[in-house]
């Protein structure tokens, strides 16, 4: 991935009983709308062994490119309900430093 690109991490609450909920509901945003956005380029999901938090980790190609999706109705629409079974706490990241083996 380039310096130039971006991520988005959110980091969310949930109740360890919701937590598959949570991370198939996320499947289906990337999916269904996510990945089709301009500037996608990738998404993983952590899920927090207690069962208590999920990492939804997605980049971009460039900040713009997250600030559109966020404001596309379809992707306002999966916010809105994964508002109701979990806690965000979301951000953009850039890259600050890496560490990679053989480097």
């Amino acid at each position: 991935m380039s310096e130039d690109t971006v991520t988005f991490v959110n980091v969310l609450e949930v109740e360890p009983e919701r937590q598959e909920e949570l991370v198939a509901l996320l499947t289906e945003a990337v999916e269904q709308v996510i990945r089709h956005r301009p500037g996608f380029l990738s998404t993983v999901l952590y899920a927090s062994v207690d069962g208590r938090r999920v990492i939804n980790h997605t980049s971009w190609r460039a900040a713009e490119d997250a600030a559109a999706t966020q404001n596309d109705p379809d992707a306002a629409a999966y916010a809105r309900q994964v508002s109701r079974i979990a806690t965000a706490t979301p951000g953009l990241y850039r890259v600050a430093g890496r560490t990679e083996v053989g480097r």
